[in-house]
């Protein structure tokens, strides 16, 4: 389901992404228009659930988190059984940030955030004690180029 958006509304979503700590009245200010339309606005992407919830970014690597694998996963498994277990492992557990199915050889790809490769051995022996996997190949990221949050709003017309 597609959520009409407007100029406006775009202007207000570019503001939150760029700093949703900002007051009402600053946001306002930044956009153009005043505090009770923007609220009312902000209310109705919310409840369209174009806004979900808000939360505040981390500096990995400040937390000693310095290692990031991008982790390849092929299965001979396709079953439902084996893809709702699979899925119950991903989401319990912290360290897999993201995790995608994918069309082609390769099934899933998951983005995990540990302190070291240790750290990465034990995640690892974790996931494949719980669930039975074809294939692993893991990725050490060597240095992160780009990584946003942020949406390209003005592409999306």
């Amino acid at each position: 389901m597609s959520v009409q958006i407007d100029a406006l509304d775009r202007k207000i979503l570019a503001a939150l992404q760029e700093d949703a700590s900002r007051s009402l009245d600053e946001i306002a200010r930044v956009v153009g228009s005043s505090k009770t339309p923007v609220w009312t606005r902000i209310r109705k992407l919310k409840e369209a659930g174009v806004i979900g919830r808000q939360t505040v970014l981390l500096d990995a690597e400040k937390l000693g988190f310095e290692a990031c694998f991008f982790v390849l996963i092929r299965t001979a498994e396709h079953e439902a059984d084996w893809q709702r277990k699979f899925l119950a492992a991903l989401k319990a557990r912290p360290e897999v940030l993201e995790a995608h199915r994918l069309a082609g050889e390769i099934d899933y790809i998951l983005k995990v955030r540990v302190p070291n490769a240790r750290a990465y051995d034990a995640f690892y022996q974790a996931l494949i004690s719980e669930v039975k996997i074809y294939n692993v190949t893991a990725l050490l990221s060597m240095e992160e180029i780009k990584s946003s949050p942020l949406l390209p709003l003005d592409a999306a017309r």
